[in-house]
């Protein structure tokens, strides 16, 4: 085989392993296999006031999900850049539903991704969350955005967040936004 051909494979191969990398995370999460969930990570990842590493981020993802019984995490929208042979950087949008006590609550969210291969296999260096919005499903979005069971302390990231959002309405109608929101 040529070199260019096997290069090509590659990045195929790159594209679809990166591909499943949300749907695998999404569905250990619901499964609660939280042994699943670490090895998608490397194996030194950073896992905040829990420390480094998988063990950390075990333990860090314990304490999370005890905080409600069930979830569905739906995936969407995945997209990545390849920056090298080893790294990446990649967004999804996710609608993730959670049962506490009697609430059900829905956040729509979208993830911010880095991604890099290690003796061939592809994971998650980091994992960012912003939140578009969380209500319980009885409910619609607003005014705050962000209604969450609990101390956990959420706040609505997107779509501000993004740049071309932010410009696109910049370079209009200055009123238009609070015509068309009452939180713009």
């Amino acid at each position: 085989m040529s070199d260019a051909l096997v290069q090509r494979i590659e990045l195929i191969e790159s594209r679809l392993e990166l591909s499943q990398l949300p749907s695998r995370y999404a569905m250990a999460l619901d499964a609660r296999d939280v042994d699943a969930l670490v090895e998608l990570f490397v194996d030194d990842v950073e896992a905040g006031s829990e420390g480094r590493g998988r063990n950390a981020l075990s333990r860090w993802y314990d304490s999370v999900l005890r905080r409600f019984y069930r979830s569905v995490h739906l995936i969407c929208g995945h997209q990545f850049d390849l920056t090298d042979a080893d790294h990446a950087t990649g967004s999804v949008y996710c609608r993730a539903e959670h049962e506490d006590g009697t609430g059900w609550y829905v956040i729509a969210m979208r993830y911010e991704d880095v991604y890099e291969r290690r003796n061939g296999k592809w994971f998650f260096v980091r994992r960012r969350e912003h939140p578009w919005y969380s209500v319980d499903v009885t409910e619609r979005p607003g005014p705050d955005f962000i209604r969450w069971p609990g101390d956990v302390d959420l706040r609505a990231a997107m779509p501000q967040r993004m740049d071309s959002w932010r410009r696109f309405w910049e370079q209009g109608d200055p009123a238009l936004p609070e015509r068309l929101s009452a939180q713009p």
